[in-house]
């Protein structure tokens, strides 16, 4: 796309929308802040666009500030308080984040969680990535001026959002996962909720959205060959998730670094994993990673069918025997053994305290690899916490994916990278 653009048009220095006068005569270089305002840059997101008419000669963006200072957060709170900060990290997918956060946890203490559990977060991160995608290809239509395509997911995400509410009482930030477990057991008429949600709800709306958008003639001419990435670029770029595979990119942690369910023998009683197809598409524009979205959600859909009806018997926490997990609430209610254990677990540096060491942990999430790396010192924090956001790794390429093109175009890509803002905060 950038062969289009000629390069002898000079950069102007300042911002603020002022009109440049450019050495070479017949041209018209200008700047233009794109964002925050703009509906579809998230309220924070600023880009600042050179243009030649409409066209884009180059973008300098911002990431603007969010929930600032997460990771410093980090050295500050426990292993099991920090969950309530990932929920604000990916808001769109809060569920993914916990997960994410207590697997690297988990790594790091040398814990292995209960079959139960297993099944358990892996029927709910993939219920939290069609939660995601759900948002990303609903706003694909949204952002460019179809508002009917957008209401029929977002009726059937509001599901989603009952389903988390029924096994951990939130809907919004949820931060239900614990090292070694989960803050509660579900409920028996949970696993209906998911059933019929993958069976009844989904389904049907996924075909009237096809019939909305997919085929539409509109859609496809302002998405089709449009923020195009190379595989060698995506490679090169770092990017993973559906903007990685849609450019042809075969990597997905699920398959190449398996963990929960998706690794066979995940119950450790010679039970195989749940299998999936990953999808790939060789386009590498907007609307190879909307299609790729797309079979992702039904593919998901296809995981938790899987699990729903064999979730295995038994506690969702291991033992607590060696102090480094919480107790349950009932010995917390009713016992001062329990009462004593979570007492040292919350308000005091006994217990709950990994071995000194690093680790870190790697979940395929909506968007890419998250991950977290963790150094401990022995303490009940970590000594240093850092993240791999995905937003943020797949954001850098957004220059270069709006180059040589107009200035509509540039929200057809931000929507189809699905940028989650807050992931972008440092």
């Amino acid at each position: 796309m950038m062969s289009d653009i000629p390069a002898t048009s000079p950069r102007p220095q300042a911002f603020g929308g002022t009109t440049y006068a450019p050495e070479e005569p017949g041209s018209d270089v200008w700047v233009l802040n794109v964002g925050p305002q703009h509906p579809a840059t998230h309220t924070t997101l600023r880009h600042v666009l050179e243009l030649d008419g409409e066209r884009v000669l180059s973008c300098t963006v911002h990431i603007g500030y969010l929930h600032s200072g997460f990771e410093k957060l980090g050295e500050h709170l426990n292993y099991n308080q920090y969950v309530v900060v990932t929920d604000r990290m990916n808001y769109v997918s809060p569920m993914a984040n916990n997960i994410a956060w207590h697997h690297a946890c988990e790594k790091l203490f040398g814990i292995e969680i209960t079959p139960r559990c297993k099944a358990i977060r892996t029927i709910i991160a993939e219920l939290a990535r069609i939660q995601d995608h759900l948002v990303c290809v609903g706003c694909s239509g949204l952002d460019l001026g179809g508002y009917t395509p957008f209401m029929y997911f977002f009726n059937a995400r509001e599901l989603i959002y009952d389903i988390f509410e029924e096994c951990c009482g939130h809907r919004f930030t949820t931060s239900y996962t614990r090292v070694g477990g989960l803050m509660q057991d579900v409920r028996p008429r949970w696993a209906e909720m998911v059933k019929h949600f993958c069976t009844e709800v989904l389904p049907p709306a996924i075909v009237d959205f096809e019939k909305l958008l997919t085929r539409n003639r509109i859609f496809i001419e302002r998405t089709k060959d449009i923020g195009y990435l190379s595989r060698d670029d995506a490679v090169n770029w770092g990017v993973t998730g559906p903007l990685a595979r849609a450019s042809g990119v075969r990597r997905d942690l699920r398959k190449d670094e398996p963990y929960l369910c998706y690794a066979d023998n995940w119950d450790g009683q010679g039970t195989r994993g749940v299998e999936f197809k990953v999808p790939i598409s060789d386009g590498g524009d907007c609307l190879g990673r909307y299609l790729v979205r797309l079979e992702e959600i039904r593919q998901s859909a296809h995981i938790i069918m899987q699990l729903v009806d064999n979730i295995p018997a038994g506690p969702v926490n291991v033992l607590p025997d060696d102090k480094q997990t919480l107790p349950d609430k009932a010995e917390v209610y009713f016992s001062i053994e329990g009462l004593i254990h979570h007492f040292e677990q919350i308000m005091t540096n006994r217990g709950h305290t990994p071995p000194v060491g690093e680790a870190y942990g790697a979940n395929e999430t909506a968007n890419g690899e998250l991950g977290f790396y963790l150094v401990s010192d022995g303490g009940n924090t970590p000594y240093r916490a850092r993240c791999r956001p995905p937003s943020f790794i797949n954001y850098q390429c957004f220059e270069k994916l709006v180059v040589g093109h107009q200035i509509s175009d540039v929200i057809a890509v931000l929507s189809a990278m699905n940028v989650i803002a807050a992931e972008l905060d440092r």
